[in-house]
């Protein structure tokens, strides 16, 4: 577990990308597995019927077992799409099996931008986001973007909104002991890695 005292908030980003980035390929194949166990069967997995997830980049831990399946499952699964202008927003659009993907700006596929498909992220029912570092109580690190947080932004002003539910996925290597978070930063409702599940 890394000590975040002292480490400035990119300080802190940057020793964590390294991490995960050090893990080798048969590292993140078993890791994506262990996450896969993790979650395939727990409730909150089960219940949902639309699901947004994140396709891996950077290190991240890797989704992709989670997300077949809940298509095998016959969920609606929801990807996050940049939008063109504003250049800050994102938003969820739902992905079909075997989709045609190209990379965003960033690098990262996602499929070509279709409103018609596009979901308000609050009536989603379940909502895997990638980090770069979280603690035991709630707190993520992102990137450093801030789409997700944008995205979020609302449920401080609808307080008695209970969806979606927010989980983290990490390595267990991007685990802080407490994150020097800001007033924007969106809270967790629990976190997921390959070896344990923080919080609820």
């Amino acid at each position: 577990m890394i000590v975040a005292e002292g480490l400035s908030r990119p300080a802190l980003r940057r020793q964590l990308r390294q991490a995960r980035r050090q893990l080798s390929p048969t590292q993140q194949r078993r890791a994506a597995q262990n996450l896969y166990r993790q979650l395939a069967q727990h409730p909150i997995f089960r219940r949902a019927r639309h699901v947004a997830l994140y396709l891996p980049n950077d290190g991240e831990i890797d989704p992709r077992p989670l997300l077949r399946e809940a298509q095998r499952r016959g969920k609606a699964t929801y990807l996050p799409v940049l939008n063109a202008w504003p250049r800050t927003r994102m938003v969820f659009q739902r992905i079909m099996p075997n989709e045609h993907l190209k990379p965003n700006r960033f690098g990262i596929p996602e499929p070509a931008f279709r409103p018609t498909r596009q979901r308000r992220i609050w009536t989603l029912d379940l909502v895997l986001m990638p980090l770069v570092g979280f603690d035991e109580n709630g707190g993520r690190l992102g990137m450093g973007g801030g789409f997700y947080d944008r995205s979020l932004a609302y449920r401080d002003r609808r307080k008695n909104g209970h969806k979606p539910t927010l989980l983290g996925l990490a390595h267990e290597c991007q685990k802080v002991d407490r994150l020097p978070l800001g007033p924007w930063d969106v809270s967790l409702q629990a976190t997921v890695t390959d070896q344990n599940w923080y919080g609820e």
